[in-house]
């Protein structure tokens, strides 16, 4: 099942990326640390949903990230998953909007921005 969910998320990156995305300012944080910090593609999804790539062709967002999906699960809460470069569709967890940063979405420990 993971890799099936694995293959079907880089099936969806590939055909969003050939659709094109927006170029947006973006930031990674991990464990309190910035991992990522640049541009990245923007595709937004259903209903506030979106994933985020880097603009560069195959090069990961963080040093094993390609893609960042957030889907909203609710208003003001998301369930983030990052596709790492080996295919493991790993989830980071729940995430709650940003009361101070509507573009900033924080879990347990990360957050993720898209401006």
């Amino acid at each position: 099942m993971r890799t099936f969910f694995a293959i079907f998320m880089l099936i969806l990156f590939v055909g969003q990326t050939m659709a094109g995305g927006r170029t947006v300012k973006c930031q990674i944080d991990s464990n309190n640390e910035t991992v990522y910090k640049g541009k990245c593609l923007f595709f937004p999804e259903a209903g506030g949903s979106f994933t985020l790539s880097n603009p560069t062709k195959d090069k990961p967002l963080t040093s094993s990230v390609i893609m960042i999906n957030l889907d909203i699960i609710k208003k003001g809460l998301a369930e983030v998953r990052g596709l790492t470069k080996d295919g493991i569709n790993s989830r980071w967890g729940e995430a709650k909007r940003s009361l101070k940063d509507k573009a900033c979405w924080l879990g347990e420990d990360f957050q993720v921005c898209a401006w």
